[in-house]
């Protein structure tokens, strides 16, 4: 099965926008469509920006989201620290990518990647849609 690190801004834009190619993604992650790639660092990303206050109206479904999110997630622990982009915390999501052997790293944010980390093609939402059919 395909193996796919999401980055903080699809999960927050999930959130955001239900209708959006970013809230598709997480659906079909919470399907079983894919398989969703954490770590215990990148889940505390999404946490610590999904509790700031713009989204107190919606803790509710932040909540359930990333409970959902994780369960159906397989965990990794990353061994190698990479320094490749400016924001630390894209790091995190690089690393966990390579410690999954994922196959994709889905971001809105594609200028902070490189195209292609170890396997993990580097895409943004629309496109990794495509890739998949939708």
């Amino acid at each position: 099965m395909v193996r796919v690190v999401l980055d903080t801004n699809v999960v927050v834009s999930a959130c955001l926008r239900p209708e959006g190619a970013p809230a598709r993604i997480v659906e079909l992650a919470l399907l079983g469509t894919f398989t969703v790639c954490l770590s215990s660092e990148v889940l505390r990303e999404y946490s610590e920006v999904l509790a700031r206050p713009r989204f107190s109206r919606d803790l509710d479904r932040v909540k359930v989201l990333l409970e959902g999110i994780a369960e159906v997630a397989v965990f990794v622990a990353p061994s190698r620290n990479v320094a490749i982009s400016p924001d630390d915390g894209d790091n995190r999501l690089l690393e966990c990518a390579h410690a999954a052997d994922a196959d994709f790293l889905v971001t809105g944010n594609q200028k902070h990647f490189p195209e292609l980390f170890g396997k993990a093609r580097v895409l943004a939402p629309r496109d990794f849609l495509t890739e998949l059919g939708f």
